[in-house]
This record gives structure tokens, C-alpha cells and sequence, in this order.
């Protein structure tokens, strides 16, 4: 027997059944559960429009970003390279928890809106509402902060043009990649990602040369920099507590470096054969961290030494240009001439894609708000093409903020924004991890077993139970160095981002008890609402199966993507 959330029923409902009996089917063929309570004949609704080799490139690309070629190096000064190592790698793990966990509610239930229809459903409106507004927001703020990161990247050329024009530029492009169709957006990810993985393995291969000796002066590295100035730096005070104090602030800097992982969820309603593709892309994160993050860390801590002139500069006077990565810093002490301006313009290239997918992300979100009622209806309307236009232009208005490096050093506007947009990403993992817990009490008290959930890991729930105590722990000490040395404008820099997620919250419970009278606590986990669009999703997967490889080459290329 069906059961329902009262809070968000009726016209769900019949949206959802009206959609079950004509198809759900748009032009292209590709029916899409529509659990909205807007009028989807008025307004349209999104489409299913990308494909496997798309959505694996989205989760790398969400993943490889301007945190690891350019936050990276402030994290190194402040920590040293043992201390980057160790966080990048401990938030890998809670990253792949994060992925196991939304993995199963998004192959089990891929309709638009995923994110925060979750959150409404599985825990409460006010959940939904705060995460939905707080996830819009922050990811509309992150492309500010990677348009930040490409002008300091820009800097290393020309300072020269004026920045307004560059800003202009590289936001205008993202803009037009998201306003035609999801396939523009999907085949620009699938280059910008093809270039990073080239890149970030190629570095990877050109440190290991180094650490032998292979550059241009032939100088072995090896751990010479872990040994003198040494594997971890003070940070804030001297001694064993100055190195632990480093230790903690780089867990900002990974988890800065991580924030987007989750962009694929936010893409399953539009991607072809979601319980095909999704798990694919989640069951290759442990690689993509070990390789990409786990491994990067660790060249960019032997290449480079924390006291690296560069890179020190680039911390304590916000300088830009070489200094802004460690990477093009680590191949300019080699003595290699060309490839830093290589190196430097496909670190640009992915900032960009990172903007890219944050307006992607921004869009959709704002999209689920409009279509269950939190948000002005205006944002729900969809082009013919299935592109939610007015999300879109909204949060191309809100990247505007990008123009405020223009007054102030670019590589301080970064610094801001990556403040931020971090809290922001933290309180949305958290939230993620609670409705999976409650996603998976529901399946539980309603005879589902985990053999049924179309994606299941055997480290679930236990990893969903990790990863929330490991994000409530990097919320804590997210901006513990402010009080060793008090600054207003920093502490507001660094905790703002608990705003974004506590205000909503608080407002939009104040009205359900005080105004529409609801109850305070949470749906029981037998009443919560998980069936809900799943007919519709089943139907397609049954008229649409995933295409079979008929040779060879194909095997090969379905293994990749």
C-alpha cells in the first residue's frame, strides 16, 4: 500500500498518476516523473537528454576543480604536505561515502528536483525548503568563486585587460552552455573533464619523473622537501600544537575541493537509463578520488615545499599568477619553460567547467523549489527543450558577484567566496546523510529489502552514519583560526554560510507550526513517501534498456563510459 507525506500530497499525486497514464512522454521520447504541484502542462518540466559518457565525465569533472590546482596551494603553506595528504584523504573517504549514500536514493527514485524532494520527503518540509534554498544559493556563490579563481589564473599573462571584460566573458559562456539544451551542457563537461583527467594524469606522471630526477636539471627530488622544511608546517601558534592547528585548517581547503561531488544526483532526472549510469559513476568515485585527489596531494607535497617564495607570497599578499598553483610553482623551480602556460591554461579551462556545473546545479535546484511550491512558479517554467530558462537567467544574475574582483584582489575574492560556499557544501552533506538514514528506516519498515534498491553497498548504512559525524565535525572547525587572532570581517567570511542554511530553516518551521499549524516532528518511517514517481521510472527503464555493445571496440568504450 502507497503511503504519503500529508504535508505534500494531493496534487502530487494526481501530477504523478496523469503522468503514469499518458507516458510521462516528451518529444524526444524520454518520459520523466513529474512529482511537482505546479501545472506541468503550463509550465513544462525538464528532460532526459544525457548520456552515459556524459554523466561519468560530470562526476569526474565535479570532482577535478580549481581546489585541487589552486586551493591546493594555500593549504600546502599553511599545513604542509603531510597534513593535505592525510585531509584530502580522509575527506576522500567521506566523499565516497556521500556518493554510496545519495547513490541509492537517487538510482531508487531519479526525478527532478532529486536533492531536495529527498530532503522534503525523507526528513521534513523545512529540510527540503532550507537545503533547497541553501544548495541554490551556494552553488550560485561557488561559480562566483571559480570565475575568482580563473581571473587570478588569467593574471599570470596579462593584467593588462581589464578584468570586467574577462569576468563578462567566462560567465557569459557558462551561461550559454546552460540555456539551450542539457546536451550542450553535458558535451561541454565531456571535453572540459576529457582535458582535466589528461592533464591531472599527465602531471601526475611528469612528478614522478621529478621525484627520479628526469626534469631539465636532473636535481632527485625524493622527500627531500618533507625532510627540510619537513612533512608539516605550524600553523597559528609553534610546536606540536601549531602542527596539529595546520592539520585542521586543510580539511576547509579538501572539503572546498570537494563541494559539487554530488552534481550527478542533481543530474538523474535528466540522463538517459539513471539505474544504469548513476551507479556507474558512483562505484568509480573510490578510484577517482584515489587517483585524482589522494594522489595529486601527495606530487604537489614532494614538488613543492610549503615555504615555497611563490606560493607563501601568493598566501600573505594575495599575489596571482604562477604563484596561484602549486602545479605551474612545482614546474617553473623544475626549469621547465613552456608547459607552466599549458599547465596554466587548462587549470583556467577547469575553473570554467566547475562554473559551469554549478550553474547547472544552481539552476535545477531552484527549479525543485519552484515546482514544489518554496520558490516563485516563474522558475519552474521549462523552454520546449526542457531547460528550466528563468532558474537559469536567476542564477546567471547572482554570478554577477563575480564582478567584485574587479574592486578587490582576485585571489581575496576567492579566498571569500571559497569560505562560504564550503559551509554552505558541508550543511547540504549532512543533510543528504540524514534522508538516507531516513530513506533507508522507510524501506525498512515498508518490507523493502536492501536486495531491492536497484543500487546498494554493503558499507551502507554504517558509511551514511560516518560521514555524518565527519561533516558535523568539519562544520565545527571550519573557522576555528579566527579566534586566534579575532577579525569581524573573517568570522562573518567564515560562518556566514551556517546563514544561508539556518535561516530558511528556522523561518520555514516557524510558519508550518505557527501559521499552517503542522506538527513538529518528522514523518514516521512507515508513512514516508518513497513510491511516489517510481512507477514512472520503472516504465522507462522497461521501454528503454540499455544499449548492448555489438563488438569489441564498443565493450571498451561502454567499460569506460
Amino acid at each position: 500500500m502507497e503511503t504519503k507525506d500529508p504535508k505534500y500530497s494531493q496534487k502530487e499525486k494526481e501530477a504523478s498518476n496523469s503522468d503514469l497514464e499518458r507516458g510521462g512522454v516528451l518529444e524526444d521520447d524520454q518520459p520523466i516523473p513529474y512529482t511537482g504541484i505546479v501545472d506541468e502542462k503550463e509550465y513544462g518540466h525538464v528532460r532526459r537528454g544525457l548520456k552515459s559518457r556524459h554523466v561519468q565525465f560530470i562526476a569526474i569533472g565535479g570532482i577535478i576543480g580549481t581546489g585541487l590546482f589552486v586551493g591546493s596551494g594555500a593549504a600546502l603553506v599553511r599545513a604542509g604536505p603531510l597534513s593535505i595528504f592525510l585531509a584530502y584523504s580522509i575527506v576522500g573517504t567521506v566523499i565516497y561515502s556521500l556518493m554510496l549514500a545519495i547513490g541509492e536514493m537517487t538510482t531508487w527514485l531519479p526525478i527532478p528536483g532529486g536533492l531536495t524532494i529527498y530532503a522534503h520527503r525523507y526528513l521534513d518540509s523545512s529540510f527540503g525548503f532550507a537545503m533547497g534554498w541553501n544548495y541554490t544559493i551556494g552553488a550560485a556563490l561557488t561559480i562566483c568563486a571559480e570565475v575568482s579563481a580563473a581571473i587570478t589564473l588569467i593574471e599570470f599573462w596579462t593584467t593588462d585587460k581589464p578584468k570586467a571584460a574577462w569576468v563578462a566573458l567566462i560567465i557569459g559562456v557558462i551561461f550559454l552552455l546552460n540555456i539551450w539544451v542539457v546536451e550542450g551542457y553535458g558535451e561541454a563537461e565531456f571535453i572540459f573533464a576529457s582535458v582535466k583527467i589528461i592533464t591531472i594524469i599527465g602531471l601526475l606522471i611528469l612528478a614522478v619523473v621529478l621525484f627520479f630526477g628526469g626534469g631539465p636539471t636532473h636535481d632527485r627530488l625524493g622527500f627531500r622537501y618533507w625532510k627540510n622544511p619537513g612533512a608539516m608546517n605550524e600553523y597559528l601558534v609553534p610546536g606540536a600544537r601549531g602542527r596539529f592547528c595546520g592539520f585542521l585548517s586543510s580539511f576547509v581547503n579538501a572539503c572546498f575541493a570537494f563541494s559539487g561531488s554530488e552534481v550527478i544526483c542533481v543530474a538523474a532526472s535528466e540522463t538517459l537509463n539513471p539505474r544504469r549510469n548513476i551507479p556507474k559513476a558512483v562505484r568509480r568515485t573510490f578510484w577517482r578520488v584515489l587517483i585524482f585527489y589522494v594522489f595529486g596531494v601527495f606530487a604537489i607535497g614532494v614538488l613543492v615545499p610549503y615555504n615555497d617564495k611563490g606560493l607563501t607570497t601568493a598566501l600573505k599578499e594575495g599575489k596571482s599568477g604562477a604563484a596561484a598553483s602549486p602545479w605551474v610553482a612545482a614546474i617553473v623551480n623544475a626549469g621547465i619553460e613552456v608547459l607552466p602556460h599549458i599547465i596554466n591554461a587548462v587549470i583556467l579551462t577547469s575553473a570554467w567547467s566547475c562554473g559551469n556545473s554549478f550553474m547547472f546545479a544552481a539552476s535545477r535546484n531552484l527549479y525543485a523549489l519552484a515546482i514544489t511550491g518554496n520558490a516563485p512558479k516563474i522558475f519552474a517554467r521549462c523552454s520546449r527543450r526542457g531547460i528550466p530558462i528563468y532558474a537559469v537567467v536567476a542564477v546567471f544574475l547572482t554570478s554577477m558577484l563575480s564582478f567584485m574582483c574587479i574592486s578587490t584582489n582576485s585571489a581575496t575574492v576567492f579566498q571569500w567566496f571559497m569560505n562560504v560556499t564550503t559551509l554552505s557544501s558541508l550543511f547540504n552533506w549532512v543533510v543528504l546523510f540524514l534522508a538516507t538514514i531516513r530513506f533507508r528506516k522507510a524501506c525498512l519498515a515498508q518490507g523493502i529489502r536492501t536486495e531491492d534498491l536497484p543500487f546498494h553497498s554493503v558499507f551502507m548504512p554504517y558509511a551514511a552514519y560516518y560521514g555524518l559525524v565527519m561533516v558535523s565535525f568539519f562544520i565545527l572547525i571550519s573557522g576555528f583560526d579566527v579566534f586566534f587572532d579575532f577579525n569581524a570581517r573573517t568570522f562573518v567570511a567564515d560562518y556566514v554560510g551556517i546563514l544561508i542554511f539556518a535561516v530558511p530553516f528556522i523561518g520555514h518551521k516557524a510558519y508550518t507550526l505557527f501559521v499552517t499549524k503542522e506538527s513538529w516532528g518528522m514523518v514516521p518511517p512507515a508513512e514516508i513517501d518513497i513510491t511516489t514517481g517510481k512507477a514512472e521510472v520503472d516504465e522507462y527503464e522497461r521501454l528503454h534498456p540499455p544499449e548492448e555493445p555489438r563488438n569489441s571496440l564498443e565493450r571498451i568504450w561502454f567499460a569506460i563510459a
